[in-house]
């Protein structure tokens, strides 16, 4: 009886040592010698990053033995267990994500259809649970000798994308290469983190440019995080190494609900400097052509330290980011009059109507704050498409059902005034500070329009435009006009603006909206 059991003893410590020699075999990757050249490029490994991201001990892989179906090319002698690709769920924060993490040391992390398909699988249980999915790009592209069975799998993940927008947060870090078609499954989801010097994406890289349009450039420079972050608008973020870009997108997640059915997580209050919430009261200059910072409204407004920016180096003339007001979450859209004078054009226009379908699509509150001349003048814009582009941050306010306000500094000048959060796109609450200018256009232009004639007629036409212009802005230059019509709610002083807002918050947290019953809108693309 006992050699019995000590024969199945035997036999099961041999099953157990092929499991556990597996599993190290899984988490080699491409090996050593891989792995040192990652770490020699200053980047982290799949699994490495995996960890930094997540709550230590929380992640629980999935797939781990998966491995090639193709014979092409040799590759049947080269099977590496998990096929570059690492997938499985964890906690950020004590929330629960999935995540799939890209092996640069395995094949240079390229797709193939099964690495495609561990993709997909996560991704389908993220949708079925409910939870956010965070993807970390290190990928050579498409694996060549799989042909169209890797162009399918990239396919796949892209239909998944597209069918978990609004649905499920998705955020994706490139840490590496991004090239061809493997660059649309970031672009298709909500944020994009790029690491600087390690990463870039691009649709055809250097040497096709060369062959195509005899131009010489880097992958740094045309696809680059500096690049997409300045130029392009494509990134988001832009972080120094690896373990910046993995704190990052945690703190991400701190602003975002899992799913599109909860409200964004609260947090305990921490007020602003109370020095910088009294600053208000004197923060906008008397000389209405004079800029301040927009950033200093922000940071009296919400609670300390708790503004996020996101696109802070594209289009600076509008501020985004998330923020707590009350401990709850907030998303911020701001002229800033530091850059452009904060007017609207084609790239701040496109970088806020994007943001606010985001806040409206995971009920997060949207706070706009106003200090707009009108929409940038010039042959570049209405060439460039202004109308249109303009006219997709007037639709994403327009049809946003999120409780809505809207704060109005100093200028809201012409048809900027309608699009940035009026009362009559249905915004729940509008106030005025009592430096604010409400009106069709700034007080100079509008006089000479009006009394062109009497100007010129006139014996001192300096001197009468001068009378005029006084009259004029006596009139208008004022948010009073608006306060009669009840197209503001209130003029505040600076100094109370967080407190209105905080009430105000509160009053429509359990808003119910509705637009129109469709199969869905035709937004001005």
């Amino acid at each position: 009886m006992s050699t019995m059991n000590d024969e199945k003893g035997e036999h099961r410590s041999e099953k157990v040592e092929q499991l556990l020699k597996l599993r190290a075999q899984a988490k080699e990757g491409g090996g050593e010698a891989r792995i040192k050249r990652q770490h020699d490029k200053g980047k982290l490994t799949a699994r490495e990053r995996i960890q930094l991201l997540l709550d230590p001990g929380s992640f629980q892989e999935i797939d781990a033995f998966v491995t090639h179906r193709s014979s092409a090319f040799g590759l049947h002698e080269q099977k590496i267990l998990g096929d570059g690709v690492i997938t499985g769920s964890g906690c950020i924060d004590g929330r629960p994500v999935y995540v799939y993490s890209q092996d640069f040391t395995v094949f240079g992390g390229s797709l193939s259809e099964t690495h495609a398909e561990k993709i997909c699988k996560i991704m389908d249980l993220a949708m079925k649970n409910g939870h956010p999915i965070i993807g970390l790009n290190d990928s050579g592209g498409a694996r060549i000798q799989e042909g169209v069975s890797s162009l399918g799998g990239y396919a796949e993940v892209f239909w998944r994308n597209s069918m978990a927008s609004g649905v499920i947060p998705q955020i994706s870090a490139i840490m590496g290469p991004c090239a061809g078609g493997a660059v649309y499954s970031p672009a298709l989801t909500d944020f994009i983190y790029m690491v600087q010097d390690s990463s870039y994406m691009f649709v055809t890289g250097p040497n096709v440019v060369k062959t195509v349009t005899h131009e010489e450039v880097s992958s740094e420079e045309l696809g680059g995080a500096a690049t997409h972050t300045q130029k392009s608008g494509v990134a988001h973020f832009s972080t120094p190494n690896d373990a910046i870009c993995l704190r990052d997108i945690r703190k991400l997640m701190g602003y975002l609900p899992s799913n599109c059915e909860e409200k964004p997580p609260v947090q305990p209050v921490k007020k602003p400097d109370s020095a910088k919430a009294e600053a208000l009261d004197t923060l906008v200059p008397e000389n209405p052509n004079k800029p301040y910072d927009m950033k200093e409204v922000i940071e009296g407004v919400v609670d300390g330290e708790s503004f996020y920016e996101v696109q802070p180096e594209y289009a600076a003339n509008m501020i985004t980011g998330f923020a707590r007001l009350d401990g709850a979450p907030i998303g911020v859209v701001a002229n800033q009059p530091l850059a452009l004078a904060g007017v609207l054009c084609i790239e701040s226009s496109l970088k806020a109507a994007r943001f606010v379908r985001f806040c409206d699509a995971f009920n997060i509150p949207l706070l706009v704050l106003v200090d707009v001349p009108g929409f940038l003048p010039g042959t570049d814009q209405e060439w460039g498409g202004i109308i249109k582009h303009g006219a997709k941050l007037l639709y994403a306010l327009c049809e946003a059902t999120v409780p809505k306000c809207t704060v109005i500094t100093r200028k809201a000048y012409g048809g900027a005034y309608d699009v940035m959060n009026s009362k009559h796109i249905r915004a729940d609450y509008n106030v005025a500070w009592p430096t604010a200018e409400i009106a069709v256009m700034g007080t100079k232009g509008a006089v000479e329009i009006i009394f062109r004639q009497e100007i010129a007629a006139a014996s001192d036409p300096a001197a009468k435009q001068a009378e005029l212009e006084a009259q004029y802005a006596q009139e208008f230059a004022h948010p009073y006009k608006a306060a009669s019509r009840g197209f503001i709610d209130d003029v505040i002083l600076p100094s109370e603006t967080r407190d209105k807002l905080i009430h105000a918050f509160k009053m429509s947290a359990n808003k119910v909206d509705s637009v129109p019953r469709k199969k869905h809108d035709n937004l001005p693309l």
